[in-house]
């Protein structure tokens, strides 16, 4: 009988929490699949060959974003067809190549974990960007009006490159909170 992973019920509690709806696209049979996705509370569709997983891929993606995860030969083609695609790390190599991302200590955990990173990411981008030109459009509105020179708006420029940069620097002490709750 077919198990799913230790970390499977934590790990999908973990992705709800971050408002990640997950279902299961699977080649089992569907007795198989049901009795693995009703203990994970997943729906689930089963008995798809690889050419099903992308018509649900496609269907999926026709309501929003699309991630697949997946760990085998089957899966590659689904986990190219996703807006992203993630390979867990103990499947095979035709499945890491498709993916755009890699989960590589075989933890369904580590999923909510890179969307949590991600999001963490695309915060510190959208940040950063609204500084550096928030910053640009007050020395140049203030340079205009003659109430501050050119060189002070270089150096709030540099500055400027320098917050950016610190900002960004606090992803590297970034940890997850799928873990909690």
């Amino acid at each position: 009988r077919d198990e799913p992973r230790g970390d499977a019920t934590e790990g999908i509690a973990a992705l709800s929490r971050l408002g990640v709806a997950a279902v299961m696209l699977t080649g089992d049979n569907p007795r198989t699949g049901a009795a693995i996705a009703g203990g994970l509370g997943l729906d689930v569709k089963a008995g798809l060959l690889p050419a099903d997983k992308l018509r649900e891929i496609a269907a999926l993606r026709r309501t929003g974003s699309v991630v697949m995860v997946g760990d085998g030969i089957n899966d590659a083609p689904a986990l190219a067809a996703a807006d992203v695609g993630i390979a867990m790390g103990g499947g095979t190599d035709v499945a890491l190549e498709a993916a755009d991302a890699a989960v590589l200590r075989d933890r369904v955990t580590g999923v909510a974990e890179l969307v949590g990173l991600s999001r963490a990411t695309m915060l510190n981008v959208k940040t950063n960007v609204a500084l550096a030109v928030g910053l640009k459009l007050v020395f140049l509105v203030t340079t205009l009006l003659g109430l501050t020179g050119l060189w002070p708006a270089i150096l709030a420029d540099t500055g400027a490159t320098v917050l950016v940069t610190l900002n960004a620097l606090r992803l590297l002490s970034w940890k997850p909170r799928a873990a909690e709750a």
